[in-house]
This record gives structure tokens, C-alpha cells and sequence, in this order.
């Protein structure tokens, strides 16, 4: 970055976090504050650990000045924000599709194979193939690439799985398919280019057709009549031939720079016997791989623009061959770059085989990064929709962080979530020389909209004595500051700080005195009334506490925002207990 790019960049920084100052009272805050920047300059969320030092930086220097000091500012150098904001409907655009005049409607087609759940990386194709679909009033398909019933064998409920996972995204297909329903189209155009004499069927030892293919030599086989070929294709089909004898083979360059595209495999055996497909059960012995029934039905089902990753690059050449045995015009491929989220499990074969070893409680355990287990945790459907149409089809290899992500969440949730206090590990706070009757302290829902209402809890003293819980994690703030404010209550004066018991004095009631005293804020809960709750971690861990009775009034899959824990979304509520998946700070 240079410096005069450098200098912009804190420039619009400093601006986020001066208007984020003032809607919360005179303290900015990081999250918020990233999330705008990465809303503005999109280019960013795959940037390295900077940009989010830079604006932990900003924000520190901006929270040392005074509100009234904060204000001034903001009237000498962007006097407008302090004007009432208005909602802003600000759509990120996508880079124009090739050739879209060549085609009567635009059609995109996203095909996932049932073997699992889908994860946040295969959201990017799942997002622009619908946004591109919708932006030019297209069509868009879900094909169920369902034809490895072997090393990629369908799960049963997979298929339902996805629609939901679609469904929560905003996904609306047109069209669905299933690729093991359409095994005979894929048997007659293998029948085809077999009599045409494209194809032909192999039976040569796997080891020692690798060896000739990279001499750039051909088989024996490759020169057989196609009525050779046509008596071996119809053996395959009637059992004569048992799994992993014979392979039916596309014939292309044989001096091909790329290995992988000489002589490409387009039909193999599975013993349905032992790997019955769940939907066909043993109906069929033969099926095609992946380039061949995809690259037959994209013509088929009229797709218009193909969106995938440049890993499969090798396909769309494999299927140019294909195409021009057929005599088809092929599809517009549009290859992006690889999509990386730096500490996720994203491989379907190792989540299954975790889930099967009890490692994983399910598709959906917290430490996954399947859409099942992040929607489950609070991550909102808006938020990767914005990320993925970000990102776009560049073909950069990209690599993102959960922070990237959870910044973009949190502009998005953070405006909506009530707050309530959670206190984890309680650690009994024993309060002397109360005054009053009664503390009532009317927390907002959310800062700023007094509109969304209030908590309530109330501090009920005898003899002068209360006693509250603070989180134990909270000891080395209560041991290194005499004075903290209980937030929303008053301020105390630290004592004693025992393992289980605290002990302070009251010393004042308003907010200015502690603010006067630079004095920490800590959350806090009353003695009784609250609920028992259960936090689990993106870790897998959980932490066990109390929350605020009015906690209780949310509804389950809502989420809300634990003061100075983060935010988490309820799964389990009843009366007296509570079980919340923990998202981010």
C-alpha cells in the first residue's frame, strides 16, 4: 500500500470511528468499526492482520478524547454526521457476464454432490450463480451431481440438507435435477460416440496405461473397430465385466500438454451390490464421472454460463472435446480463484469420517465450517451473501479469516441484538453501605433505541448488604482497580477480592464520578431471579453461568449480544435455563 493510500485509508478510518464514538456515548468500538470499512472498500476483507491493527490503533486514539471533544471534531471535519442517518439500500455490483447477448435467458446452474452438508466455501458458487441468474431475470438449476455411489456415496438426508441451506441463504432455483435419474441419457450419448469411434472401452491394467499416457502413446485398445468397443460396452452394462476391469475412455490429444486431459475417463463400473446408490439402489452397474453427465447435461438443460472454480478448469477442457464430438456450441465458463477460510475443516470426507469416529456430534458441531454449523452459531445468511458477491468471480486465490467474516456479521447483527448481561463462572460480589431501599437499574435493549425498550433488575439490599455475581474471569480487574462501576447500577470500591467471595463498598451512584475516576466497567447480576445459561464455543467447549431474567422473554434461533462476552444465538430456552452458541465478540 502506498503512502498516500495509507494516509486515505485512516483517513475513512478515523471518520467510521468518530461517528461510531458518538453513537455509543463517547467509546468506539473495534467491530463495528471494521465491519463499515469492509462494507466501503471490500478489497480489504482479504487483507492481512493490518488493516485490523490500524483500526484498533484509530479507535484507541479516538476513545482518549471526550465526548464534547469527539463532537468538535466531528463538526470541524464531517459536520453531516451529525445529521439524522439515513437508510441507505447500497448493493454491491457484480462484473458483467460474457455473452450474454449469444443467449435467449441466462441459465446457472449450481451442483452440489449429496455427500454432506455444504460448507461456507461452496457458498461463493451457490451465491453467483443466483445473483447472476437474478440480476439478469434468468433461470437458475439445481442439479444433484448424485453419480458416485462409491467414494462419494449420496447421505439420504443430504439432499434436504442443501435445499434448507439454500433456502437460508435466499436461494430460489427453478429447476431441480437428479443426475441418477438421468442414467439412460448418459448411456445413450456414451453409445453414440462409441459407435461414432470418439470413445472407446479400456480394459488395460491402470498402471500400465498411466505409463504409455505419460510416453503420450496410446493403448492397444485405442485402435480397435467401434464394434469391438460396442460388444465391451454392452458386457459392461449386462455384467459380464466386474468393477474395475474396463473404463470407457473419451479419445483427445494424445501429445496434450496437460496428462490429466489425454484419453480422460468417462464411465466406470460400481459394484451397486456392496455400494447400493440411495436412491437407485442396484439398478445400475455403470456410471459416469463427473466432466462426462456434467458436461451432458450443461448442454441438455440449456445452461448459458457455468461459475465454478479454476480447479476444474481440466473439466472444461476435458468436455470441449465432448462437445465437439456432439457438435455443441459449449457453454460460457467463467473459473474463479481458489476460496480459503485459514482455520476451518472444510472437506467433506474428513467431517464424515470425524462424525463416524464420534470426533464431530454432528454436520452441524460448532468447530465445522459447514452453513448448518455457522447459521446454528448466529452467522446470518446476509453477511456471507455480502462477502461471496464481494469477492465475485475474480480469479485471485483468496484466503479469508473469521474475522473478515465476523466483522461483516457483526455490522449486520449488532444493530438488531438485544443486550442482556451474562455472567460466566459467577463469583459472588458482597456490597456494603447501601443507602437505599432499592437500586433499579433500566439497561437498554439496544443503545440508542429507546424505542426497543428496557431491562429491568433491581438490587434489593438487607441491612445496608447486597450481594451480586461478577464473572470470575472479571478477579484481575476488581484486584488491579479500587474503583469500578457496576454497569448501569453505581460505582463501588474494591476491598477484598477472595476465589469465591469479593467484597466493596458503595461509593457513588452516577455515571460521571466513575468516569471522573477513569474507573473499569464490569457486568454484573443480581443475587435471584436469574437464569441458568450454557454457552457453547466455536471451540466445542462450553462455558456454564447466569443471565438476566429478562432474557428469558427472547425466543429460541434469536440472536442476541452477551454484554462484553458477544454475541450468541439461542438454541434451547425454557423458563429457568438457557443454551446459547456462541458466534463472536
Amino acid at each position: 500500500m502506498t503512502k498516500s493510500n495509507n494516509i486515505e485509508l485512516i483517513e475513512l478510518i478515523k471518520r467510521f470511528a468518530f461517528q461510531n464514538a458518538l453513537r455509543y456515548g463517547g467509546k468506539a468500538k473495534v467491530g463495528p468499526v471494521i465491519g463499515k470499512l469492509f462494507s466501503i472498500k471490500p478489497d480489504l476483507i482479504a487483507g492481512t492482520e493490518d488493516v485490523n491493527e490500524l483500526v484498533v490503533k484509530v479507535v484507541n486514539e479516538v476513545n482518549t478524547l471526550s465526548l464534547s471533544e469527539q463532537k468538535q471534531f466531528i463538526i470541524e471535519n464531517w459536520p453531516k454526521l451529525l445529521e439524522p442517518e439515513k437508510a441507505k439500500s447500497e448493493k454491491k455490483d457484480l462484473t458483467p457476464l460474457p455473452n450474454v447477448e449469444k443467449y435467449s435467458v441466462v441459465h446457472t446452474r449450481f451442483c452440489p454432490n449429496p455427500d454432506g452438508a455444504l460448507h461456507i466455501g461452496g457458498a461463493r458458487a451457490i451465491i453467483l450463480c443466483d445473483e447472476y441468474a437474478k440480476r439478469y431475470n434468468g433461470k437458475l438449476t439445481l442439479r444433484f451431481d448424485d453419480t458416485d455411489p462409491r467414494t462419494k456415496s449420496p447421505i439420504p438426508e443430504a439432499y434436504e440438507w442443501i435445499r434448507n441451506d439454500l433456502r437460508w441463504l435466499g436461494v430460489k432455483w427453478n429447476t431441480e435435477v437428479y443426475q441418477s435419474d438421468r442414467m439412460q441419457t448418459y448411456y445413450d450419448y456414451a453409445d453414440k460416440l462409441l459407435s461414432q469411434g470418439n470413445a472407446y472401452v479400456c480394459n488395460c491394467n491402470p498402471q500400465t496405461f498411466k505409463k504409455l499416457i505419460v510416453k503420450e502413446k496410446n493403448c492397444s485398445c485405442r485402435d480397435l473397430p467401434p464394434e469391438e468397443h460396442i460388444t465391451r460396452w454392452y458386457r459392461m452394462l449386462d455384467g459380464t465385466y466386474d468393477e474395475g476391469e474396463v473404463v470407457v475412455r473419451i479419445k483427445t490429444d494424445l501429445n496434450h500438454p496437460n496428462p490429466a486431459i489425454r484419453e480422460w475417463p468417462a464411465l466406470r463400473i460400481i459394484d451397486t451390490h456392496k455400494y447400493p446408490h440411495p436412491r437407485t439402489g442396484e439398478k445400475f452397474r455403470v456410471w459416469p464421472l463427473f466432466a462426462f453427465c456434467g458436461g451432458i447435461d450443461d448442454h441438455l438443460l440449456k445452461i448459458s454460463h457455468i461459475l465454478r472454480g479454476k480447479e476444474h478448469v481440466t473439466n472444461t477442457t476435458r468436455q470441449l472435446y465432448l462437445y465437439e464430438y456432439l457438435g455443441w456450441n459449449y457453454p460460457e465458463a467463467i473459473h474463479y480463484g481458489r476460496l480459503k477460510i485459514s482455520g476451518s475443516i472444510l472437506s467433506k470426507s474428513k467431517i464424515r469420517e470425524g462424525i463416524e469416529k464420534g470426533e464431530f456430534s454432528g454436520w452441524d458441531d460448532p468447530r465445522l465450517g459447514t452453513l448448518m454449523a455457522i447459521r446454528k452459531r448466529g452467522i446470518t445468511p446476509e453477511s456471507v451473501r455480502e462477502i461471496m458477491i464481494a469477492l465475485g468471480p475474480k480469479p485471485v486465490d483468496v484466503t479469508l479469516s473469521w474475522k473478515n467474516i465476523y466483522a461483516i456479521n457483526r455490522k449486520i447483527i449488532d444493530p438488531t441484538s438485544n443486550r442482556y448481561f451474562v455472567v460466566v463462572d459467577p463469583v459472588k460480589l458482597l456490597i456494603r453501605g447501601l443507602e437505599k431501599q432499592i437500586y433499579t437499574s433500566n439497561p437498554p435493549l439496544i443503545p440508542g433505541h429507546s424505542e426497543k425498550g428496557q431491562r429491568t433488575l433491581h438490587v434489593i439490599p438487607k441491612k445496608g448488604n447486597a450481594h451480586l455475581y461478577v464473572s470470575k474471569k472479571d478477579l484481575e480487574i476488581l484486584k488491579s482497580n479500587k474503583i469500578l462501576r457496576l454497569m448501569e447500577l453505581f460505582n463501588i470500591e474494591i476491598e477484598k477480592v477472595g476465589l469465591n467471595v469479593v467484597e466493596a463498598n458503595f461509593h457513588s451512584e452516577p455515571y460521571s464520578e466513575a468516569k471522573k475516576l477513569n474507573a473499569p466497567l464490569i457486568h454484573w447480576l443480581p443475587e435471584e431471579g436469574n437464569i441458568s445459561v450454557k454457552i457453547v464455543m466455536p471451540s466445542g467447549t462450553t462455558q456454564i453461568g447466569l443471565g438476566e431474567s429478562d432474557l428469558k422473554n427472547e425466543k429460541a434461533n434469536s440472536t442476541v449480544q452477551m454484554e462484553r462476552l458477544g454475541f450468541g444465538k439461542i438454541n434451547l430456552l425454557s423458563k429457568n435455563n438457557a443454551i446459547l452458541f456462541y458466534a463472536h465478540r
